[in-house]
């Protein structure tokens, strides 16, 4: 962390670190619900929750940051899981043969 606050690349290091969050989101939100469909919303609210728990303990500003951002990646993960559903009924996506 001292090279990270010596060269000031804080927010550069925060905003990649979000990005990826976003990016593995995307593709979990698609594979929960092509497996599991909406019934796994639960798993994305606790997730969340802990997250905003844990972000409100952590003093480190750059964890705390993650950690939020974490977690509302997961409450979005909510709503994106009922909107991949109607991409699947729509034919957007592929449906899971049961």
């Amino acid at each position: 962390m001292e090279f990270i606050t010596a060269y000031n690349l804080t927010g550069v290091l925060l905003g990649l670190c979000t990005f990826l969050i976003i990016g593995i989101f995307h593709p979990l939100v698609i594979k929960s619900e092509y497996y599991f469909g909406t019934r796994c919303w639960w798993v994305f609210l606790i997730f969340g929750v802990v997250g905003v728990a844990a972000a409100l303990v952590v003093r480190e500003i750059f964890w705390s940051s993650l950690l939020s951002v974490f977690a509302f990646s997961s409450f979005w993960g909510i709503l994106e899981l009922f909107h991949q559903r109607e991409r699947v009924r729509k034919g957007w996506f592929p449906k899971r043969q049961k």
